[in-house]
């Protein structure tokens, strides 16, 4: 993952392993071309990657490392209500302990049509299989991504269900939109069939070669909404802040 632990031999597998940086090069690529204009803010900028491709973007984690600008938590951001053009995170939210109250702190720091743009884990059938097979993180679809109030002062902030971002998008979403009404679900697209897995992710390992990696990438992309909600591994959600929103 991207967001959540900033540890330093993310930084070396990063640098190590070319098709993964090209996985997420096209990752940002889509997010920053959804990108509204004004400022971007970063939440999770774990090992610090995001800045390559936004070097404005204020980055922030919930942990310090010293290419990061900030530190504070995604359910408590320390920024004045309509600061920023975009919020961004990648791996972040199925972190999150109260996603709803996280989402609620994202409406307030947008300015009116502003774009929260995540790219998480997405719980298909086939990449269901997978997470729940070979991922060290839980994959819990019967959970309640809705559950709002206090947090836990002892839970560990990289705790984790995969499946909330899933959850949220589609099972969720009109409950969702009642309670973070600010925000409209304008994108989602389910997508990354065999490159993303094929890249080992942070793990040392990879057996997805840089030649094919980006021609590959160019065809998931062409072909998710013909397989993405059957096959994807990755979803990319786009949430608007209503021009009427305070």
């Amino acid at each position: 993952m991207t967001g959540g632990h900033p540890e330093p031999d993310y930084r070396a597998i990063w640098e190590s392993k070319p098709s993964l940086r090209a996985v997420y090069a096209d990752i940002y690529k889509q997010m920053l071309e959804k990108a509204a204009n004004g400022r971007i803010l970063e939440i999770g900028g774990g090992s610090g990657n995001f800045k390559d491709f936004a070097p404005t973007a204020i980055a922030s984690d919930i942990t310090f490392a010293p290419w990061l600008d900030l530190v504070c938590d995604a359910q408590r951001l320390p920024f004045a209500k309509n600061s920023f053009g975009n919020v961004v995170m990648v791996d972040v939210l199925h972190h999150v302990e109260n996603p709803v109250k996280a989402l609620r702190g994202i409406a307030d720091v947008l300015a009116p049509g502003g774009r929260f743009i995540m790219c998480e884990p997405g719980i298909t059938p086939l990449s269901g299989l997978f997470y729940k097979a070979f991922h060290q993180e839980p994959v819990d679809m019967s959970v309640d991504p809705m559950r709002d109030g206090d947090i836990s002062p002892n839970r560990h902030p990289w705790d984790s269900n995969q499946a909330i971002p899933t959850l949220l998008t589609t099972r969720f979403r009109g409950e969702l939109a009642k309670q973070v009404p600010e925000l409209r679900l304008v994108g989602l697209d389910f997508f990354s069939f065999v490159a993303y897995p094929l890249s080992g992710g942070f793990k040392r390992w990879s057996l997805l070669p840089i030649a094919v990696a980006r021609p590959l990438l160019a065809l998931e992309w062409s072909l998710r909404a013909l397989f993405g909600r059957l096959a994807g591994f990755r979803l990319l959600a786009v949430y608007e802040k209503m021009p009427g929103a305070a």
